[in-house]
């Protein structure tokens, strides 16, 4: 019987517990919509602190990072805390990651393109009109042209052949065995004998 009472306290306290985050998120979910609403000039006299960027104490830094701090301020002063850490503040140029490969500069607004998932280009092939190809014959050599061609004949053939040069024959190449080649193993003719007649 102690252990359903004791289960029930448990139960109504954690209810307790929950509807009192609940209060405070809700809260906190109005004052960051308020602040939202306002410039950072009033949101810095709402909370007393300085310009991010004119702070050098980390501990003034650390009043910027509340729940209720909107999100742009936030951001200025990490960045801000960044710089005051020699450490994070002085690169050596040897950071993989130190530079900006965004295209967010180069960027066309309003940039549009042809390309397709699993197509590609099809779409401007599809729709582009192939250019016509102009064919340009080749002049005709006039009638009275003197042909440059040579005509070969079967006498002239001829004349080619016994003119070329005729290679020699090489004989053909001789393989000679080493010297400290071990004879080969011939194979040798078992016999068999049974008890009682001649081998």
């Amino acid at each position: 019987m102690s252990d359903f009472w004791s289960r029930r306290k448990a139960a109504v306290e954690a209810e307790a517990t929950a509807e009192v985050e609940a209060v405070a998120v809700r809260a906190a979910d109005a004052d960051r919509a308020d602040l939202e609403a306002q410039t950072d000039e009033e949101v810095l006299a709402h909370f007393d602190l300085p310009v991010p960027e004119d702070a050098d104490d980390p501990a003034v830094l650390r009043k910027f990072l509340t729940d209720t701090m909107p999100a742009r301020l936030k951001s200025r002063a990490l960045r801000r805390m960044w710089r005051l850490n020699p450490v994070l503040a002085n690169l050596d140029g040897l950071v993989d990651y130190g530079e900006d490969f965004t295209d967010a500069a180069t960027v066309v607004e309003n940039m549009a393109t042809t390309y397709q998932v699993g197509k590609g280009m099809l779409k401007a092939l599809l729709h582009e009109t192939p250019a016509p190809v102009e064919v340009v014959e080749d002049d005709p050599a006039p009638d009275d042209a003197p042909d440059d061609t040579p005509e070969v004949t079967q006498e002239t053939s001829e004349e080619l052949v016994a003119a070329a040069p005729m290679a020699a024959p090489q004989p053909a190449p001789t393989y000679a065995a080493p010297e400290d080649t071990p004879a080969p193993v011939l194979p040798r003719r078992m016999r068999f004998s049974v008890a009682g007649t001649p081998a």
